[in-house]
């Protein structure tokens, strides 16, 4: 005999088939729309404002000195207006997709070198819980420094200064050129002399910058990733040579806000926002997030 079809059981059955579709619906639609998310997320640029300050020195500022007063001025109103600083390490590890970046990154650097740039800068990162690229010129440390040690007024880093700052945890130390910080035989900083031959320039300038990349393992045990071009002078054909050097971040004196995004490229040619001491605080992070405020 054949048994009869069990009318209740069909209807239950149906109705978990039912159920069942929709849970599954549900999450695949779940899941696309955090696929869908996290893609947008990740390809979506983060801005980062940079800003270049010189000497921090008691006195009258000028447009490439800030008082120290100045100094925790503007680091006080970056806290408070919610950015964080970030290292040199943390943006490349962002453009490999080894970490995140917070949600309002500011990059604060030092160029040249200056003694002050220990002794009143560094406690002002320590005070305000931010950090910094330091970039030194080499013969500036090994002439000038030692010629003159430890005026917060004009003075260079010493070697042993430079270790105490990369030591502190709060700098990385940068390279800036071993002698190529000056306006010599046409040439301004690193940059290429009209007419010069590609060759020629490249020889002259991996001299250098591996001079200085050399003099900073020997003394830090370590060689810089982040390169300053002298007065913002970039030419092109320096870049196969700071590559071939191991920089993986280089800075110039554009002023304008960097979209960082997962390509490492794209910290090739940040631009910087010079910090004159000729403005208030409130004047300078005016013209600062100026442009930022498109990008948010």
């Amino acid at each position: 005999m054949y048994e009869c079809c069990n009318f209740r059981r069909f209807v239950r059955l149906l109705i978990l088939d039912a159920v069942i579709f929709s849970l599954c619906a549900v999450f695949f639609l779940i899941g696309r729309s955090m696929i869908g998310s996290a893609e947008e997320n990740a390809a979506k640029p983060v801005p980062l404002p940079v800003i270049m300050y010189h000497s921090v020195r008691e006195g009258q500022p000028g447009q490439y000195s800030v008082t120290p007063e100045q100094l925790g001025d503007d680091l006080s109103w970056l806290a408070e207006n919610g950015f964080t600083s970030v290292t040199a390490q943390e943006l490349i590890g962002y453009t490999l997709g080894e970490n995140e970046l917070p949600e309002r990154p500011v990059l604060i650097t030092f160029d040249d070198g200056f003694y002050n740039n220990l002794s009143a800068a560094l406690p002002l990162l320590e005070k305000y819980d931010m950090y910094a690229v330091v970039s030194v010129v080499g013969s500036y440390t090994e002439k000038l420094a030692a010629a003159d040690p430890h005026s917060p007024a004009y003075s260079y880093l010493t070697w042993e200064d430079i270790a105490e700052l990369a030591a502190s945890g709060r700098v990385e130390i940068g390279d800036h050129t071993y002698d190529m910080h000056s306006l010599y035989n046409g040439r301004r900083g690193c940059g290429r002399v009209p007419g010069e031959d590609a060759e020629d320039y490249a020889l002259a300038l991996r001299a250098d910058i591996g001079l200085m990349q050399t003099e900073l393992h020997e003394h830090l045990g370590c060689a810089p990733v982040v390169f300053a071009y002298p007065f913002g002078e970039v030419s092109p054909e320096s870049v196969p040579v700071l590559r071939e050097l191991g920089f993986r971040m280089t800075l110039t004196c554009r002023e304008r806000v960097n979209l960082i995004t997962r390509a490492p490229d794209c910290l090739f040619g940040l631009s910087r926002f010079n910090r004159s001491g000729l403005y208030s605080t409130g004047e300078f992070m005016e013209l600062l997030t100026k442009d930022l405020k498109n990008e948010e």
